[in-house]
């Protein structure tokens, strides 16, 4: 077991471990430690606690030290510094007639280096630019391309539930998401209506899927037959996969009748393993994946 601390450096971004030695420490306080890019000004998010070595990227590195206000100070001003980047870095992509969107701009907290993150739909040729912003910083400059979901990350907004995006305000990462799921909750395949902000499948798509794969696996597959109750034979016309219930069609006196029953009332073969197959995509559904996914 290893003892480990769990620090963001961004706003719902990835969380990283380190060692925090013998400096007691809570969730909310802010630490100096290095990384890969250098020394670092990040917030703790989990409290010193143990976890197994294999959880662990070694070698794991130390908190040098816990923020003073001197600290404090200096990443506030690195934040006010950020927003003069992006200006400066605005104005030279439209003197480059560049085809680039710049999203967010990130200084080291040693002001060793700074990152600018930006959109494109192919390659970019920004060698002049860099040139120009090394110029003007006089420090190492970076120009990371990213993908429309982590822009949509950072610059965060409102979801078509009303609320503020998931992956702005608590996903670390992105969880793969498939047109599947949405199949299998029997959500409408407009890709208006399944995709987020960023164009892409909606990330909550995820976060009841193994519910509906569990409540499924209790349920036939319209087209099936099954026993009523009553002893009549019938046919699945719909299920109500929320609330267990499965709407049949059956002959009763010489007509055809539709009747409601729980499925725990009913009789049938358990299809299970032929769900999956049910759930094969069509080549349309298949093009459409492609295009969100």
């Amino acid at each position: 077991m290893v003892k480990i601390i769990g620090v963001r450096f961004r706003n719902v971004g990835k969380i990283y471990y380190f060692n925090p030695k013998s400096f007691q420490m809570k969730p909310g306080d802010h630490v100096i430690v290095e990384t890969a890019r250098g020394v670092e000004y990040g917030t703790v998010v989990l409290g010193p606690k143990e976890v197994e070595d294999k959880q662990v990227v070694q070698p794991l590195k130390d908190v040098i030290r816990m923020a003073t206000q001197k600290d404090d100070a200096k990443e506030e001003s690195n934040r006010k510094k950020e927003k003069e980047a992006y200006q400066v870095c605005v104005k030279k992509i439209r003197a480059h007639q560049l085809e680039m969107k710049l999203i967010d701009v990130e200084y080291t907290f040693d002001n060793n280096k700074i990152l600018f993150y930006f959109t494109a739909d192919g390659r970019i040729d920004f060698r002049e630019l860099v040139k120009d912003l090394a110029a003007i910083f006089k420090t190492r400059i970076e120009l990371r391309q990213i993908g429309v979901r982590d822009e949509t990350k950072i610059l965060g907004g409102i979801g078509i539930c009303g609320r503020p995006l998931c992956c702005h305000t608590y996903l670390s990462e992105f969880a793969p998401v498939s047109i599947k799921m949405a199949k299998e909750q029997n959500l409408s395949l407009n890709p208006t209506k399944i995709s987020g902000v960023c164009g892409r499948l909606m990330c909550c798509l995820k976060n009841e899927q193994e519910t509906y794969e569990y409540l499924n696996k209790q349920l036939p597959n319209i087209g099936d037959q099954v026993m009523t109750p009553e002893g009549i034979k019938g046919e699945v016309q719909s299920v109500n996969v929320l609330r267990q219930l499965v709407k049949v069609i059956m002959d009763v006196n010489d007509e055809k009748e539709i009747r409601e029953y729980k499925v725990e009332e009913l009789k049938f073969r358990s299809r299970g393993c032929c769900r999956k197959e049910k759930m094969k995509l069509s080549k349309e559904e298949q093009k459409m994946m492609k295009e969100l996914e």
